[in-house]
């Protein structure tokens, strides 16, 4: 039996038990569960094309793209969260019949029209607050854009935007980079 969305408090081993066999991803949020909607075809394009750009990038080194299917788990003071990030790069070893990771190098995030507040507001928060991360990718489908939050050495983070295809988002956090112009490959973009 797959977990339903409820306001009752799930603990983390039935939200884990029942994700492995739930046909609908949930997000979990210090006891509730929240259903994850599906995406539309230009923010599954750009997640594949970062997917592609990263999968052939690090072939061979210590770093690996994994995609949405794997849970990201962060530890926050009050309560303990999983997301699916869209993307995550992980540098290091990795338990292969883990279902989650809690020590990402790189998240990516792809924004979508309703969940773009969340995304850029809890989400962010949530993800900047994990130790091992070094970088925080935000994307937006329809144009353009995307906001890099990099950790300075010191701690805390920096933020960088990208607006134009001939940039590149270098990530020497995890030996790789991602051209912006892979990024919007064959991707019908807004004017705006």
């Amino acid at each position: 039996m797959g977990i339903e969305e409820a306001d009752e408090f799930v603990s983390i081993e039935d939200y884990l038990a029942g994700e492995l066999v739930s046909q609908v991803k949930h997000e979990y949020l210090g006891g509730t569960v929240h259903a994850m909607a599906g995406a539309k075809m230009r923010h599954n394009k750009a997640t594949m094309n970062m997917s592609g750009s990263l999968f052939a990038s690090l072939k061979g080194k210590s770093c690996q793209p994994f995609n949405s299917d794997t849970k990201v788990k962060i530890e926050l003071p009050a309560h303990v969260r999983f997301y699916y990030p869209d993307l995550q790069i992980i540098c290091g070893p990795v338990d292969e019949e883990s279902t989650f990771t809690d020590s990402p190098t790189v998240v990516i995030e792809v924004l979508s029209e309703s969940t773009r507040r969340i995304d850029l507001g809890e989400k962010r928060d949530a993800y900047l607050a994990i130790p091992s991360l070094k970088v925080l990718i935000t994307v937006d489908p329809s144009k353009v854009w995307a906001q890099v939050d990099r950790r300075r050495v010191n701690g805390g983070f920096d933020q960088e935007h990208y607006r134009n295809l001939s940039e590149v988002i270098e990530l020497p956090e995890a030996e790789t980079a991602l051209p912006l112009a892979e990024i919007y490959e064959s991707i019908e973009l807004s004017q705006n």
